[in-house]
């Protein structure tokens, strides 16, 4: 029986180390630019949809346009610069989306297939463990530890009787 290998990938050294150089070169840039916030603070604070950002372009460009009747307590200079920093980040932030659930979508696959070629050899070893082909027993009830609550099918040395 041939099992199907849904993807077949492979990443050299070099590339893994590329891809690390360059996540610790953004990691530097943003040090001490990005917070971390907790699951409470993320319903905290809400999300700007596509309406409310064409929304907020639009008022700040009213301020830019008529700056004498912005209220003083506003902070312009901060409001702009947090602005600015957001559309920079925007972009970087859907990248960075779009790679996170290429990279999620094909550990998936690769988890898939190593799952199912471990599943075959486990099941490989069930059945060659009850043939008694020499050294299988002990690796067949060593891996069959994963799935504790399906008895083994190899009986223990102690159950086997010679009239067997």
């Amino acid at each position: 029986m041939s099992l199907d290998n849904l993807i077949s990938v492979n990443l050299s050294d070099e590339e893994v180390k590329t891809i690390e150089d360059a996540l610790t070169a953004i990691d530097t840039v943003l040090k001490g630019k990005t917070v971390n916030l907790t699951p409470e603070d993320r319903q905290i604070y809400g999300r700007l949809g596509n309406r409310t950002e064409n929304w907020i372009t639009k008022v700040v460009g009213y301020m830019d346009q008529k700056p004498e009747i912005t209220p003083m307590y506003i902070n312009v200079p901060e409001l702009k610069k947090d602005y600015e920093t957001r559309k920079k980040l925007m972009p970087i932030l859907n990248q960075f989306a779009s790679l996170k659930e290429s990279i999620d979508d094909t550990t998936v696959l690769l988890g898939n297939d190593i799952y199912n070629f471990a599943l075959a050899y486990y099941r490989n070893m069930k059945l060659v463990s009850r043939e008694n082909v020499p050294g299988t027993t002990e690796i067949y009830k060593d891996l069959a530890a994963q799935f504790p609550s399906r008895p083994s099918a190899v009986p223990e040395e102690s159950e086997v009787s010679i009239s067997d």
